[in-house]
């Protein structure tokens, strides 16, 4: 017979933690070796103008901007509601500067991007498959395969590097304190077993994982550990055509070197060319029967760093919440106002797609759709909520 499972096994295992920061203010970086359309990227994702020229480290401080989330639920709440203020979600992307072989040593300015990418919470991996003679390669020519593996063998050295120093440091506490100290040696015995996961050449993301290492490892938010989005950044033709020597290449690779990534084609030039000729824009597009790729880059990088939101509407303001998920409806509130989480009540919920077929609030709750949820209710992304609440004023002594 198969051991018992103990008390919470299942939960483990239903449950897992999310790898990586817990918040609401997280950032995307754009990452990649030099010349491969970073900045190109970075502009028409927020529509600003930074320096794009052709010569490595022509970015060195991170760029950071914002770029609002699309979603048509939000658009049809504003249309329907016409209020005078409209917010939407927000992803936060930075633009960092190429990373060349020798990074994790100080080359090229190594270490100052290899901590402009710690202070982001996600990776967009910038693959270059176009050729132009007139941007030149760092490495002479093109290789997305080469590229990448340059790119997370950095990562992993600057995480060896990182760990190396902290095992030292909680070698010392374990090491006095022994068995007392349960959530050091926790840690010690965790970092031990990512540092050589990491010398056998297997990012911390790709490992499996106890809640318990994880709550351990997110302390230290290793550069390996962030999730990543591999974009395959092609010419105008090959976009269109759908057709890239690189592609099936690259598909294999992934499929071997990070099962079940997610791998979107874009291109950076095309995007350009709809940024700077918006007139023409819509006539190239059908002509051509392609269509820019830029707003599902968006929502999946939104999503990969385990954010969501909720919309509270009204005439006077539709509005999206970001928060992480699984966020409890108490925790949701508070990201308006900390008294609504203080004296929560209930959240009154309901679905778009509800007052989409129904027309109203009232025909939702006619309908029994309206419901209320209480302190234990998970909220679930593209709810529209409002929160009943009460705070009394403690009396004084």
């Amino acid at each position: 017979m198969p051991p018992k499972k103990k008390k919470g096994d299942d939960q483990e295992e239903a449950d897992p933690l999310f790898l990586g920061r817990f918040g609401t203010s997280l950032k995307i970086g754009i990452v990649g070796v030099p010349n491969v359309g970073k900045s190109t990227f970075f502009n028409v994702l927020c529509k600003q103008s930074i320096p794009a020229e052709n010569f490595p480290f022509c970015t060195i401080d991170p760029n950071e901007s914002r770029v609002a989330v699309p979603d048509e639920r939000f658009t049809w709440l504003c249309d329907h509601f016409k209020p005078p203020s409209k917010v939407p979600a927000y992803l936060n992307v930075v633009d960092i500067a190429g990373l060349v072989r020798g990074a994790s040593e100080g080359q090229g300015l190594g270490n100052a991007f290899l901590s402009h990418i710690s202070g982001c919470d996600g990776i967009f991996s910038m693959m270059r498959v176009f050729e132009d003679p007139d941007v030149t390669h760092v490495d002479g020519d093109v290789d997305p395969i080469r590229d990448t593996e340059t790119i997370f063998e950095e990562l992993r050295l600057k995480d060896i590097e990182y760990l190396e120093k902290q095992i030292e440091k909680v070698h010392k506490v374990v090491a006095r304190m022994g068995d007392k100290d349960k959530a050091a040696k926790l840690e010690y015995e965790t970092m031990i077993k990512c540092r050589d996961l990491l010398k056998e050449g297997k990012d911390a993301r790709k490992c499996k994982w106890a809640n318990k290492e994880i709550e351990a490892l997110n302390k230290h938010l290793l550069l390996t550990s962030k999730p990543v989005i591999y974009l395959i950044n092609m010419s105008i033709k090959d976009y269109i055509k759908k057709k890239n020597k690189w592609l099936i290449k690259i598909k294999q690779y992934l499929d071997e070197a990070d099962p079940g990534a997610i791998m979107i084609p874009f291109s950076g030039a095309l995007e350009q060319r709809l940024l700077d000729e918006p007139e023409e824009a819509k006539q190239f597009l059908e002509e051509n029967k392609t269509q820019s790729n830029l707003d599902k880059i968006i929502v999946t990088g939104f999503k990969a760093l385990g954010l969501q939101y909720f919309f509270t509407v009204g005439t006077d303001e539709v509005r999206a919440w970001t928060i992480p998920r699984k966020t409890k409806a108490p925790q949701a509130a508070g990201k308006i106002h900390t008294d609504m989480e203080r004296g929560f009540v209930k959240a009154e919920v309901y679905k778009y797609t509800d007052i989409k077929e129904l027309g109203n609030e009232t025909a939702v709750k006619n309908a029994g759709r309206y419901k209320m949820e209480g302190k234990n209710y998970e909220v679930q992304d593209g709810d529209i909520i409002n929160i009943k609440f009460n705070v009394t004023t403690e009396k004084k002594k």
